[in-house]
C-alpha cells in the first residue's frame, strides 16, 4: 500500500510570517484580523506571528521572498486585494503578484500562501474578507500552517 502524507493544521510551535499590502486597506485589514484569529486558533504563540506591511499588492513578492529567505519562519502569508478598475492594470498587478510569490516559495523551499484577492468590486472584496464568503485571510492562514506541517513531515521521513 502507498505511504501518503497528509498536512495538519497544527500552529504549535511554527513561527509564521504576514506580509499585508496597505493597498485597499479596508479589506486587507480584515483578512489580517482573519488570518490572526486563525493561527491563534490553532495554536500559534502571539510573539510568533510577525507582520511586515507594504504598499501595494504588487511590493508583496519582494517582501514575502524577504521574509522566506531569512530562514526564520516556517510558512509566510501574503494578503492583499486587487480591485478591477477600468484599465489592464489589474490583470498585470494580479498576476506579478501570483508569479513573484509562487516564485518565492519555489526558490526558498518556504510555503509562501497566495491570500492575494482578486474581485471585480470592492463589495465583492469584502464579502470575501469577513463578509458571506468568508474571510480568506483564515484560509490562507490554515493552508500556511498545513503545508508548514506537510514539508515538515517529508523533510523528516527516512
Amino acid at each position: 500500500m502507498a505511504k501518503e502524507v497528509y498536512g495538519r493544521v497544527l500552529g504549535s510551535g511554527k513561527r509564521i510570517a504576514i506580509a499585508v499590502a496597505r493597498w485597499n486597506s479596508m479589506v486587507t485589514e480584515r483578512l489580517l484580523s482573519g488570518a490572526l484569529v486563525a493561527l491563534r486558533q490553532h495554536g500559534v504563540a502571539e510573539e510568533d506571528v510577525h507582520v511586515a506591511w507594504c504598499p501595494g499588492s504588487f511590493e508583496l513578492p519582494l517582501l514575502v521572498q524577504e521574509l522566506a529567505r531569512s530562514g526564520r519562519y516556517d510558512a509566510v502569508i501574503a494578503l492583499g486585494a486587487i480591485v478591477r478598475g477600468e484599465t489592464p492594470h489589474y490583470e498585470y498587478i494580479a498576476a506579478q503578484a501570483a508569479s513573484g510569490i509562487a516564485q518565492a516559495a519555489l526558490q526558498t523551499g518556504v510555503p509562501c500562501i497566495f491570500g492575494v484577492l482578486t474581485a471585480e468590486t470592492l463589495a465583492q472584496a469584502l464579502e470575501r474578507a469577513g463578509g458571506k464568503h468568508g474571510n480568506k485571510g483564515e484560509e490562507a492562514a490554515r493552508s500556511a500552517l498545513e503545508m508548514a506541517d506537510v514539508l515538515a513531515q517529508l523533510r523528516h521521513q527516512p
